[in-house]
């Protein structure tokens, strides 16, 4: 990136204009990004985050239980980071039975949790009706259950396969029992990136405005970011930026994202990997910096979540001292960054004192980042 675009910049002056909430630009977020001393971006983020809540829960930290149930893996988009998807003919490959997902869900209500997080991908055998029955049959046996499914991918590939609007697809999936909707398959939302990523899902374009229907409709929806792969640091602020202009497009009644969680891409054994790695595993100080910025340009989205899953406990614990302030799920099973190279775990009790070690006061929530106990 040439120097004079950057001639008439000042770190000092545009971490002020942060502080006073200002929506910065892309050129500028990149600017500090590549610029300023992580403890600067570090301090500032955590004004912001300071400024965005109440005092009361200044020191608090939100966590839940919850568990990731993958619908099937049988996935016809193959994206090249991901090494759990199978063809439909592959000898492991699987569809979740209900004896099953009643056995899971019964295990997460018996460990305090009510919330499951749905995925599976673009099954050609998984159709609108599939989703709208299984919905309806699990909020039947298990009515406090909170569904938080699918993704803005899977939406756009249902909405076309069935002929409907994306607002009309999302209708359909919330009357028969989907509570939010995850950020899932955002990886970076710049096309030339997922073109080389995942060719076969939507536009970074059809990802946000399957997210701008779901806040018109009032879903509950989280924003994430996949980087540490092909992108540039522009493009990761481009992302950003992005999501922070859809943020801005949702009606007053709505919250929009409620969160945003990003983490970094485990190269391990994927397709990527192998045809255009090896890619360097992102740094402890990298991911700080990336949840600073992003606390930083995104003053729309109220929460940001340490992904620990992805970076450890440590490092986590430092995220909440940059801006971040949620530290996710104990994720009670997971699949997909485990598969590949992600082995990192808290049990309930690990969760709490993880947040309690780092100075904070550690609080269950639901969903909806509402506390619940």
């Amino acid at each position: 990136m040439p120097n004079f675009i950057y001639s008439d910049m000042n770190i000092d002056e545009l971490l002020g204009r942060a502080l006073n909430m200002e929506a910065l630009s892309v050129d500028e977020g990149e600017f500090l990004y590549m610029n300023a001393p992580l403890a600067a971006l570090s301090y500032v983020a955590n004004e912001i985050k300071n400024k965005l809540r109440p005092a009361s829960d200044r020191k608090k930290v939100g966590w839940i239980i919850d568990r990731n149930i993958n619908l099937s893996n049988i996935c016809s988009t193959r994206c090249k980071f991901c090494n759990f998807s199978r063809s439909k003919n592959a000898p492991d490959a699987f569809v979740t039975s209900m004896d099953e997902y009643r056995q899971k869900i019964s295990e997460l209500f018996a460990a305090g949790g009510r919330q499951v997080l749905l995925q599976g991908g673009m099954n050609k055998d998984m159709g609108l009706d599939f989703y709208t029955n299984l919905f309806s049959e699990l909020k039947k046996n298990f009515p406090g259950l909170i569904l938080h499914a699918l993704g803005p991918a899977e939406v756009a590939y249902l909405a076309k396969a069935s002929g409907k609007t994306y607002y009309d697809t999302l209708s359909i999936l919330h009357e028969s029992g989907l509570d939010s909707l995850p950020g899932a398959g955002a990886e970076i939302l710049v096309d030339r990136v997922r073109k080389i990523v995942s060719p076969a899902k939507c536009s970074a374009q059809e990802w946000l405005e399957v997210m701008h229907q779901a806040h018109v409709l009032n879903l509950a929806t989280s924003a994430t970011m996949m980087f540490g792969h092909v992108e540039t640091v522009r493009e990761r602020i481009e992302h950003l930026v992005a999501l922070r202009d859809t943020q801005a497009r949702r009606p007053d009644y709505s919250d929009g994202f409620i969160t945003f969680i990003p983490w970094p891409f485990w190269s391990e054994g994927t397709r990527l990997g192998k045809e255009l790695g090896p890619f360097a595993k992102i740094s402890g100080d990298e991911y700080v910096r990336l949840i600073a910025i992003s606390r930083i340009m995104l003053t729309n989205i109220r929460n940001i979540q340490a992904s620990w899953l992805t970076v450890g406990k440590s490092i986590g614990q430092l995220c909440l001292h940059s801006g971040a302030n949620d530290f996710g799920s104990i994720m009670m099973e997971e699949h997909v960054v485990s598969a590949a190279g992600a082995n990192y775990s808290l049990d309930k009790n690990e969760m709490v004192m993880a947040i309690r070690e780092a100075g904070f006061i550690p609080c269950r929530r639901n969903s909806r980042y509402e506390w619940v106990e």
